[in-house]
C-alpha cells in the first residue's frame, strides 16, 4: 500500500528559487577570495626536492618517483605472472585463476608449447594471458588458487596506468616484464 506523503507549500519567496542562487553565488565568491588571498599571501615555501614538507592543507608534500610512501601491512597489490630461474614459464593454462576470479577478469586461452622440448605433449602453457585491472579487485585468490606459483600479487607502488581502457588491459607479456623471476620451491621440470 503506497503512502502518501503531504509536502509544505512554497511561499512566493521560495517559488523564486532566489534565496538559493544568491547563497550559491555568496559561497562561490568566498571561496575565490580566499584562492586569492592565498596567491597574495602565501603561507609555506615550496617543498625542496627529497624533503617532506606539511602543505596548506596539512598534507604531506612528497616527490613521488623518487619518494614513496611504505605500503601497509596486508597490501595486497597487483598481480603478475613470474619464471622459474631458467627463464621458463610456470604456468600450465589449468586455468583455475580464470575460473576462482571474482570479477572475471582474467581471460586465458590455452596453447601447446611449441618445439622438441621433451615436455611438448606433457605441459600446456598459455598462448594468451590478460588480466583487465580495470575490473580486478586485488582479492588475491588467483594467487592463492595456482599451484604452480606461477602468478603473485605484486608488493610495490601501483603501476597499472592507462589512458584508456584498451591500455588497462595487461598482456602476457607485459604481465611476465613485471613479475620477472621468482625462485619458489616448486621444481616442476626437474628430473625425479
Amino acid at each position: 500500500m503506497a503512502v502518501i506523503v503531504a509536502r509544505p507549500d512554497l511561499n512566493f519567496w521560495e517559488r523564486l528559487y532566489l534565496p538559493s542562487i544568491v547563497g550559491g553565488m555568496l559561497i562561490t565568491l568566498r571561496h575565490m577570495l580566499q584562492t586569492l588571498w592565498r596567491m597574495v599571501f602565501p603561507r609555506r615555501h615550496v617543498a625542496q626536492p627529497g624533503i617532506l614538507e606539511m602543505s596548506a592543507t596539512g598534507l604531506m608534500t612528497m616527490q613521488y618517483p623518487e619518494e614513496k610512501w611504505p605500503m601497509p601491512e596486508g597490501y595486497r597489490g597487483a598481480p603478475v605472472l613470474v619464471m622459474d630461474e631458467q627463464g621458463r614459464e610456470k604456468c600450465v593454462s589449468c586455468q583455475l585463476c580464470e575460473f576462482v576470479c571474482p570479477p572475471r577478469a582474467i581471460r586465458i586461452t590455452p596453447g601447446s608449447i611449441p618445439g622438441t622440448d621433451r615436455h611438448t605433449n606433457v605441459e600446456k602453457r598459455p598462448k594468451e594471458f590478460d588480466i583487465d585491472m580495470l575490473r580486478c579487485i586485488y582479492c588475491g585468490m588467483c594467487e592463492e588458487v595456482c599451484p604452480e606459483e606461477a602468478i603473485f600479487l605484486r608488493k610495490e607502488h601501483p603501476i597499472f596506468v592507462g589512458t584508456d581502457r584498451k591500455e588497462m588491459v595487461r598482456n602476457k607479456q607485459e604481465l611476465y616484464r613485471l613479475g620477472g623471476v621468482l625462485p619458489r620451491p616448486i621444481k616442476k621440470w626437474e628430473n625425479k
